[in-house]
């Protein structure tokens, strides 16, 4: 039974709308927990990739780290390993309405509403978003390395969690811990960008007791005025949509602004970052609605956790007990809130 309702609530998966779709969920995740072992055992076995035992002592190195010095659940997550037989563990898809940049969210009984649905198979995303794709709407589909299924199972360091760098690594085992700690129900945004802050703000405090160098300042700020490129695209678009036009005259204002951002993204790369590339794997493909939605999900409140952070003496336990209060206050209040501190 618990395998049954684990299917329901993980937090990367939305809805359950179906049954087809809820035995995918319930048999991927009995999929990667049959494959998880203790991460000491591939420590001790002599046989094992020198490597891979590398990355597997720095995720336990991050894991205690996480709870001894960011406040974060202490618990056995991450302190086994599953090896996937894929690049990642999730594809999460996306879905708009063709003249909207509000997601089409999926529900379900206990956790409320998410603005994505995840699918263990490429191939069962794919086909659900021909679906979609029929049905006239927008969709966007993204691979996922790591999911939390807040706290119901111990989550297991992934091998799709590998694919990059230690900084990444390490990242992504404080933003999941993150959503074992606070989440709130029908909130995407609050929670990913709460999530986010604490990955940000626990590398930057695990760089200086690593003796990590800080990355590029350079770098840095080529990734805000990037997610800032996006997001005022975002803005625009939901101000075109909100226009009382006809049909058609949207789209052409849609089509023209989409076309605007290839050209101010081509132009901001090549004037400012002497061509770059870092970042041309988002417009590789179909530009739409649904591709500009993991920007307005996972940043939109960072600031506003930012200086919550400091208003808590960045005391993490503080800052926490303060996020989980926010959370229970009505959606519309804790967004302003959080809107006051940008």
């Amino acid at each position: 039974m618990r395998g049954l309702i684990i299917g329901v609530i993980l937090l990367m998966l939305g809805g359950c709308t179906s049954l087809s779709y809820l035995h995918q969920a319930w048999q991927g995740q009995r999929e990667v927990m049959r494959l998880a072992v203790p991460i000491e055992d591939i420590l001790a076995d002599p046989a094992a990739d020198p490597d891979l035992q590398r990355r597997l002592a720095l995720a336990l190195e991050a894991r205690e780290f996480a709870s001894v010095q960011l406040a974060l659940p202490d618990n056995p997550s991450y302190t086994r390993y599953s090896a996937l037989p894929r690049p990642y563990v999730l594809w999460n898809l996306f879905v708009t309405p063709e003249l909207s940049v509000e997601p089409i969210e999926q529900c379900f009984p206990w956790l409320g509403c998410v603005g994505y649905r995840g699918y263990f198979a490429q191939a069962d995303a794919e086909a659900a978003a021909a679906d979609w794709r029929a049905r006239g709407k927008q969709v966007f589909i993204g691979g996922v390395p790591a999911y939390s299924t807040l706290g119901w199972y111990d989550d297991p360091v992934l091998s799709s969690m590998l694919h990059w760098s230690d900084e990444e690594l390490v990242r992504l085992i404080f933003h999941e811990l993150a959503h074992q700690q606070v989440y709130v129900r029908n909130d995407t945004a609050f929670n990913e960008s709460y999530a986010t802050f604490v990955e940000q703000q626990g590398l930057r405090e695990w760089r200086r007791l690593q003796g990590w160098p800080e990355p590029e300042a350079t770098e840095r700020q080529q990734q805000r005025e990037f997610v800032q490129l996006m997001l005022t695209a975002r803005e625009d678009l939901h101000n075109i949509y909100a226009q009382p036009l006809a049909a058609d005259l949207l789209r052409s204002q849609r089509d023209q602004r989409f076309a605007r951002l290839r050209e101010d993204y081509a132009n901001w790369r090549d004037q400012h970052w002497t061509g770059s590339a870092r970042f041309d794997h988002w417009f590789s493909g179909e530009l739409n609605n649904a591709s500009l939605l993991p920007f307005g999900l996972y940043d939109q409140w960072v600031p506003g956790f930012a200086a919550l952070f400091a208003a808590a003496g960045e005391d993490w336990s503080v800052f926490h007990a303060a996020v989980a209060d926010l959370g229970r206050r009505p959606a519309d209040e804790r967004h302003q809130v959080l809107q006051s501190y940008r």
